[in-house]
């Protein structure tokens, strides 16, 4: 009898470990609770018929795993290129970031990509590429803190480093407000308008390091807090961020934090930021990243 019972309690507590291990995948925090620093070394096969110009959607994750994000982001990405003409190839194989691989792309975007994804070879092709006169964008996760270690990136790409996000509620309705209105990555969007996000927080605003603020997001608007295991964290910034660019070389970046979820990529401005962004990237250089303008950070 008693080895009945432990027999049927090991059976339960099998069932229970596999359904926490399926919640953890579900969830996309696999890579979280199992890190993961998995480099691809073989590239992925690009079509011939792929031309300029042309978008690499990255989309690994080593990290937390936006799956709703990532497959609504992919598909309305590529609706809107094919609406404006581009071409685009989606991989999650990291050894795409080779010299001559990159050099078929005029615009790479980091699609909610997290951890570590790249080894160094790979991540100087991409710094090198950008460089030379490529164009960055990254979504969302692209900003969080599971890049933390790769220098280069958070310095350049990013300014600032991720503290946290809101918690309780997760996701909230703020004001976003628009800023440097003679900016391309601004045209046709109102100066105000309402999006529901999980908000980031970051160390400190990208402002103070030189990199041009698009829109900030109203702090009054929404509760900037992180409410977790009973404690609370105040994650105002005062001034804080959601979309900016920099000038790296001949190349040029923007990073949006919006795009957690799915219909993040359905909201008409979040939609126009990423056509202006791609546009500009594609476009000839101009007053907000002249020709020749070297970024401080190599």
């Amino acid at each position: 009898m008693v080895i009945r019972i432990i027999k049927v309690l090991l059976v339960l507590l099998g069932l229970l470990v596999m359904s926490g291990l399926a919640a953890i995948w579900y969830i996309g925090a696999w890579n979280i609770v199992f890190p993961s620093q998995q480099h691809d070394v073989e590239a992925p096969p690009i079509p011939d018929a792929l031309v300029s110009p042309a978008l690499l959607v990255f989309t690994k994750t080593n990290g937390f795993r936006h799956k709703e994000g990532i497959n609504v982001g992919v598909e309305q990405i590529g609706t809107i290129a094919a609406e404006q003409g581009w071409n685009v190839f989606h991989t999650e194989n990291g050894a795409v970031f080779n010299a001559i691989d990159l050099s078929r792309f005029d615009v790479v975007v980091f699609l909610n990509a997290s951890g570590d994804m790249l080894n160094s070879d790979q991540e100087l092709a991409f710094s090198d590429w950008l460089w030379a006169g490529g164009g960055w964008l990254g979504v969302h996760a692209a900003g969080d803190d599971s890049h933390r270690d790769w220098t280069w990136y958070i310095d350049t790409l990013i300014g600032a480093r991720f503290t946290a996000h809101i918690m309780g509620p997760q996701f909230q309705t703020a004001t976003v407000v628009m800023e440097n209105p003679g900016h391309p990555v601004v045209a046709d969007i109102p100066d105000t308008w309402e999006h529901t996000e999980e908000w980031y927080s970051w160390s400190r605003s990208p402002r103070e390091t030189g990199f041009t603020i698009l829109a900030t997001v109203d702090e009054n608007s929404y509760t900037p807090v992180q409410k977790f295991a009973g404690s609370e964290r105040d994650l105002r910034m005062g001034d804080h961020p959601v979309v900016w660019s920099n000038c790296v070389g001949r190349g040029r970046s923007v990073y949006l934090a919006m795009g957690h979820k799915g219909d993040a990529f359905l909201q008409p401005q979040v939609r126009q930021l990423i056509v202006n962004a791609v546009t500009w990237m594609l476009s000839p250089a101009d007053e907000f990243c002249p020709q020749d303008a070297i970024s401080s950070a190599r």
